[in-house]
């Protein structure tokens, strides 16, 4: 049955498809992580520069609003990122069901031809064995 091979062909490449989806946003996810520790990095490091050099602190109060402005953007972008994530989780967990389904049922159907098959050989197989057994006894009878 061809149809049911495309059916699993196609869910693959959906499957795949999914799969790559939920990677590209957990790299994003990963990268906006990365972007917000770097920021607390540069604010600690101008907390320490501001402390030490009255000059730099006027210009840190800025510096620390611009940061923090920016770290709220990054958590909400991760917060939806993260939203994101659970939804195409769910999409490929759900496609991956629908591709084992199609695959179980290609399995039982190849399982269901193989029996008939091998009935039909071993119907094949009997009928030469009866007929073998016919001709022994007809051979008997007639030398008796």
């Amino acid at each position: 049955m061809n149809s049911l091979k495309s059916v699993i062909r196609l869910h693959k490449w959906q499957l795949d498809e999914k799969r790559r989806a939920l990677s590209e946003l957990q790299n994003l996810a990963d990268r906006l992580r990365g972007e917000l520790d770097r920021l607390k990095e540069d604010v600690q490091r101008e907390q320490e520069t501001a402390r030490g050099n009255e000059e730099v602190a006027f210009g840190y109060a800025a510096f620390a609003r611009a940061a923090l402005e920016r770290g709220r953007r990054l958590t909400e972008s991760i917060v939806q990122v993260e939203a994101q994530i659970a939804v195409a989780t769910d999409a490929m967990a759900e496609a991956y069901q629908d591709l084992k389904r199609f695959e179980l049922a290609e399995e039982e159907r190849i399982k269901r031809e193989r029996e008939k098959l091998k009935q039909k050989e071993n119907a094949m197989l009997d009928e030469t064995a009866l007929i073998g057994f016919r001709r022994r006894q007809q051979e008997e009878n007639a030398g008796t």
